[in-house]
């Protein structure tokens, strides 16, 4: 069976290139800039976390990332060496996973998992009878449901999934075209303890296994331990980088979030408490 972590080949430059490098972005909203003056440079293997409170310009980069919206002229935007990029084909390379994404696969129609899965291969939401599903794609949807530890999801409804099954389905819609990284925006939203922690376990496995994973967040708690580097957003601006050690801590958490914070630290996962 192929291996759904081997990549697709890159070419030389594509391959000799960071894997996200954002240079003097700004986004404006009418007259109002949302993401002032960004520069950000990601490589391959480096895990990162985008850490910052609501309404800090998260939701704009990830946005930015995705070639979704562009910034004003003089920046670059460019993902594996490249700048211009046909969207589904980024699919192939960059996976995506947010809790919007869950909400267009849970709607009205009902929407059984593998098809979820091998829709992936279409750009879109379902399986419509004009497309032909190849034995290969089927396999690799099955391995990338396995992968997750979801193929006993097979022959559900994405609308009857709990929120953590449904994340992990959406997981593996991701890795069947065998990404070289997840983009992860907000991935724990709407899960309780239990189920945030079991998903962020089973994310720990394609952290070590080759799958570089940006995840952006305001909850410390998602932190994994594999993650190294902490890029905080504040107002708008990248207002700090570095690692871990350097940034979680009580008074750069502080400063982030606008009230006293005390950072605790227990077998690699970070904690944080108001007061």
């Amino acid at each position: 069976m192929t291996d759904v972590l081997a990549h697709e080949p890159l070419d030389g430059d594509q391959a000799a290139a960071p894997l996200l490098e954002i240079a003097h972005a700004t986004v404006a909203r009418g007259a109002t800039h949302i993401l002032k003056d960004a520069s950000l440079t990601i490589e391959h293997g480096r895990h990162t976390v985008i850490l910052g409170r609501n309404g800090s310009g998260k939701s704009t980069l990830v946005k930015l990332i995705l070639h979704q919206i562009h910034p004003l002229h003089g920046a670059r935007v460019q993902l594996f060496g490249r700048d211009r990029w046909d969207v589904f084909e980024l699919r192939k390379q960059l996976g995506f996973v947010s809790p919007a994404l869950q909400a267009d696969f849970a709607g009205e129609e009902p929407l059984e998992v593998m098809d979820a899965v091998v829709s992936s291969f279409f750009a879109s939401r379902g399986v419509w009878r004009r497309e032909t599903v190849t034995e290969e794609m089927r396999a690799l949807s099955l391995e990338a449901l396995a992968r997750v530890e979801a193929d006993h999801l097979i022959g559900r409804s994405m609308a009857g999934l709990s929120t953590g099954e449904a994340r992990r389905v959406l997981i593996a819609r991701a890795l069947v075209h065998r990404p070289r990284a997840l983009l992860l925006d907000e991935p724990c939203a709407g899960l309780d303890p239990a189920a945030r922690r079991r998903f962020l376990d089973g994310l720990r496995p394609l952290a070590r296994d080759g799958v570089t994973l940006i995840l952006v967040t305001h909850h410390v708690e998602e932190i994994l331990p594999e993650m190294e580097r902490v890029v905080m957003m504040q107002d708008g601006r990248l207002a700090r980088d570095g690692s871990k050690a350097e940034l979680l801590t009580d008074a750069a958490l502080s400063d982030l979030f606008g009230l006293p914070i005390r950072v605790s630290e227990r077998g690699g996962w970070f904690g944080a408490e108001v007061g």
